[in-house]
């Protein structure tokens, strides 16, 4: 996925880029002024549309004094991480990756609804390792205020330890942070979001090296054909492919479906399938709340 270009290439003149509207003109001033107080800083980053935007704003207020730490472990592909890099790069902020060992923790690798708090409590008392010996006095993170709603247990082990969410503190939605990515210049501001391959998995069904392994070059397989906003749930051995809606039947029409098929049981699938609802982020958190029968 190449959206990041010459990291050395400078950003977007101020007077080519989109206005703000009002409000969120204010959201930005908070977040100025956010970074401002906070000082020495270190920016947990992902490479995604959200902590990408955290550590530009960081860098934009204090440079040298702000740190972005990307953990790298089996649930991150690689060419995501190297991604990130470059973005890095391209803000200028200085980046440091930490390995993390979550699949190491017999809870998070039995896959409860509760896993993405085991793993955000691996990253965050890492990251707030690496703050304490570098004396950070901040760890922020990129939840935005769309997050609030969504079932998101991580966001307790982040609050738990002190973590600061400074979008979502001014009340930023996921479109407003790409609204203010793409006037700031940066050029991923459309990225499609990218969570860790664990969440492909459904509850309860134990993750492992070689499961993420194997979902990741399904993924991998699926973007080298041009499809990037794609997800491949993982159900033992299924392979499910999720596409937004509209892109469903253009699929079916393009792809040599059999090449397909035999690119991913290559991978290990057994069986490979397509979701005719489409893609839906935080679509396996229906198992949480299942809907109602109905009834004829």
């Amino acid at each position: 996925m190449n959206i990041a270009p010459d990291p050395t290439a400078p950003l977007a003149p101020a007077d080519s880029l989109p206005e703000l509207d009002p409000v969120l003109q204010r959201k930005f001033h908070q977040l100025v002024q956010i970074f401002a107080e906070m000082g020495r800083v270190l920016v947990a980053y992902s490479g995604g549309v959200d902590s990408s935007l955290v550590a530009k704003l960081a860098w934009d207020q204090v440079g040298e004094q702000a740190l972005a730490v990307t953990a790298a472990s089996p649930a991150l592909l690689p060419e995501d991480l190297e991604e990130a890099i470059r973005q890095a790069q391209y803000i200028g902020i200085r980046h440091q990756i930490v390995e993390t060992h979550e699949l190491q923790d017999p809870r998070y690798a039995a896959n409860p609804a509760n896993r993405c708090y085991f793993c955000k409590s691996h990253l965050h008392d890492t990251l707030r390792q690496v703050a304490k010996t570098q004396g950070y006095d901040h760890v922020a993170d990129g939840l935005n205020a769309d997050d609030l709603a969504d079932y998101r247990p991580g966001a307790q082990a982040a609050r738990e330890r002190g973590v600061r969410s400074p979008l979502a503190e001014v009340g930023m939605s996921k479109l407003e942070v790409r609204q203010l990515s793409r006037h700031l210049g940066l050029p991923w501001w459309n990225k499609p979001a990218q969570p860790c391959l664990s969440s492909r998995f459904p509850y309860g069904e134990a993750i492992t090296a070689e499961k993420l392994r194997r979902v990741g070059a399904a993924e991998r397989y699926l973007r080298s054909l041009g499809w990037e906003q794609v997800r491949v749930r993982s159900e033992k051995d299924t392979a499910r492919i999720e596409l937004p809606p509209h892109q469903i039947v253009e699929f079916v029409q393009k792809t040599d479906l059999a090449a397909l098929v035999k690119a991913l049981q290559s991978f290990g699938y057994l069986y490979v399938s397509l979701d005719l609802e489409g893609y839906r982020s935080g679509k396996l958190n229906r198992a949480l709340n299942p809907p109602p029968p109905t009834t004829g």
